[in-house]
C-alpha cells in the first residue's frame, strides 16, 4: 500500500494535492455557509453570552465571596478564563471557532460538578454550589446552542445539495 507524499512539482495535477483541497467547490461553500450563519443575529448574540458567562466565571469567587478557599477559586478562574477565550475567539475569527464551540459543553458540566469535586472537603458552601450549578448550566447550554447553529449548517448543505 502506498501513501502520497508530500507534493513536488512534478505532482501539482494531482487531485490529493492538500492546496487543492482548499479551492474545492464545497469547501468553498461549506466556508460561505459558515460566514453567513457566524454573521447572523443569533450567532452574534451567542458570541456575547459565551464571553460574558466565561468573565463572571473568571470573577466569580469574588463576586460570591468564596475566594478564600483557593483550590475551587483557582478552578473557576481558569475556566472561566478558558470560557472567555472560547467566546473572544468566536467573536473574532467564527468561522474557524465554531467547530470549537462543542468544548463549552464539558467545561459547563465540570463547572456544574467541581464544587463536589475541588473542594478539600468535598464540602462547599451552598453559594459556591448555586454559583457553579448555573454558570455550569448555562455554558453547557449555549455550547449546545453553538453547536446547534453549526449542525444547522451543515444540515442545510446536504439539502442543497439533494
Amino acid at each position: 500500500m502506498s501513501y502520497p507524499h508530500r507534493s513536488s512539482s512534478s505532482d501539482m495535477g494531482s487531485t490529493t494535492h492538500p492546496e487543492m483541497m482548499h479551492s474545492h467547490p464545497e469547501m468553498a461553500e461549506m466556508r460561505e455557509r459558515l460566514e453567513r450563519t457566524a454573521s447572523s443575529g443569533p450567532a452574534i448574540a451567542i458570541e456575547g453570552l459565551i464571553l460574558l458567562t466565561g468573565l463572571y466565571a473568571a470573577i466569580s469567587p469574588w463576586v460570591v465571596h468564596f475566594a478564600i478557599q483557593p483550590a475551587i477559586t483557582v478552578n473557576n478562574l481558569i475556566v472561566g478564563i478558558t470560557i472567555g477565550l472560547i467566546g473572544l475567539g468566536l467573536a473574532l475569527a467564527p468561522e474557524r471557532m465554531f467547530r470549537l464551540s462543542w468544548a463549552l459543553v464539558p467545561l459547563g458540566v465540570w463547572l456544574f460538578i467541581s464544587p463536589w469535586v475541588v473542594t478539600l472537603t468535598h464540602s462547599a458552601r451552598a453559594g459556591i454550589i448555586w454559583n457553579n450549578c448555573w454558570v455550569g448550566a448555562i455554558t453547557a447550554a449555549l455550547g449546545l446552542a453553538a453547536m446547534g447553529l453549526t449542525i444547522g449548517v451543515a444540515r442545510q448543505g446536504h439539502r442543497g445539495r439533494r
